[in-house]
């Protein structure tokens, strides 16, 4: 993050957040900075606590305990004011089917005191062909970019984005990460949750990956994939398995994970790691069935933090 995004201070601040529902914590103690001008990943598997910080965040939702600021300002003092300059888009937004492009933009328009034109929010989410068709008759990534155009209605300072490409084709997906990346470049400031890797580490400037409702690691994307101590993931499954305590004595192995039935060793030097497998392998009398490499990612980054992949149950 550059000095400059950090001198505007945080847009969005918590301290202590906690929110129960009866003896289950859905989030614990969560202490956050999302700093103006900068997209904000949070990233966590179902159940992780996401939707509820953000809700609370949001002013959806009353918190457990803990302190909550956006724009310097809380929800409890400053309602009202907060309500005007943020955009929200919510995972599913039912909107007026029998209501056009342009007359739904025009009615989220008038819940502002200021904003853009309806003209200025067909052209950002490029439906302008589509200014006079009805919601019912759009496709699923027109609802989408119809559904960011009204979070954008207000001319927001902060726009929460709560998994909003899921279900979309590639094209529609890429056309929202346009509208985001401008957005940002106007110097808006963004918080998203998403269930995709490639969109998290093309769009956020920093992550946060949270768990059981605490934060079990943040930084920038590079930052967090450095955080496994090597640049490449060796992926095998094989007829005997081997003892975790060999596979990490084998060269440059810095981190043993499973999934399903594969193996995945965390590496520096694959040229190195894996001739030594083979030879391990070989010496339990067994085979490689499969075997893959590739760069660590932040896919990689999750698994090690969690257990689990991002789009797991």
């Amino acid at each position: 993050m550059e000095a400059s995004t950090r001198a505007g201070g945080p847009a969005i601040r918590c301290r202590g957040l906690h929110k129960s529902f009866g003896d289950t914590v859905a989030v614990r103690s969560l202490d956050l900075d999302v700093f103006r001008g900068e997209c904000f990943g949070l990233l966590g598997p179902n159940g992780a606590g996401k939707t509820t910080t953000i809700e609370i965040l949001e002013g959806l939702r009353e918190p457990g305990g803990g302190e909550v600021e956006i724009l310097g300002m809380t929800w409890r003092a400053h309602g009202d004011r907060l309500r005007a300059r943020l955009g929200v888009q919510l995972q599913e937004t039912d909107l007026p089917d029998r209501l056009t492009v342009e007359e739904t933009l025009r009615l989220f328009r008038s819940f502002y005191p200021s904003g853009r034109t309806v003209e200025a929010l067909v052209d950002v989410v490029q439906l302008r062909e589509k200014r006079r068709t009805q919601v019912r008759d759009l496709s699923g990534g027109q609802r989408q970019r119809l559904s960011v155009a009204c979070a954008l209605a207000g001319d927001p300072d902060v726009l929460f984005l709560d998994e909003p490409t899921t279900g979309l084709d590639p094209q529609s997906r890429r056309q929202l990460w346009d509208v985001v990346d401008a957005f940002k470049g106007g110097g808006g400031t963004v918080l998203l949750t998403t269930h995709f890797m490639d969109e998290a580490e093309k769009l956020s400037d920093r992550i946060a990956i949270l768990d059981h409702g605490e934060i079990l690691v943040q930084g920038t994307p590079r930052e967090l994939i450095r955080s496994l101590g090597a640049e490449h993931v060796v992926e095998f499954a094989s007829t005997v398995p081997l003892p975790e305590p060999e596979l990490r004595s084998l060269p440059g192995v810095t981190e043993v994970r499973q999934r399903g039935g594969s193996v995945l060793l965390t590496v520096d030097e694959p040229h190195r790691a894996i001739p030594a497998l083979l030879h391990r392998m070989a010496s339990h009398g067994g085979e490689l069935t499969t075997l893959n490499t590739h760069q660590a990612t932040l896919e990689d980054v999750f698994l090690a933090r969690t257990g689990r992949g991002l789009r797991d149950e």
